[in-house]
């Protein structure tokens, strides 16, 4: 088993964890969701393909990518925490 770890856009509430878990949670291979509210991350174990949790967390509202997706630029794309 695997952990993943994203940066998640647009959470602002307790409501929007209950969301992303959820979203998650029904993607095939999670086992687990951990979500920080305060730092816009999650991290989820198992053996999911990360681009079908990003499409999850995108029909569900909220924007993701991979965290260390934004390492590097010079200029914030608005994506980086």
């Amino acid at each position: 088993m695997s952990s993943l770890q994203f940066n998640v856009q647009q959470m602002t509430c307790n409501n929007c964890v209950k969301h992303v878990t959820e979203a998650l949670m029904a993607v095939a291979g999670v086992t687990d969701v951990q979500v920080s509210l305060e730092d816009s991350k999650v991290t989820v174990a198992g053996s999911a393909d990360s681009a079908a949790l990003i499409s999850a967390l995108d029909a569900a509202g909220y924007p993701a990518a991979a965290a260390g997706a934004h390492a590097g630029h010079t200029t914030c794309c608005g994506g980086c925490s």
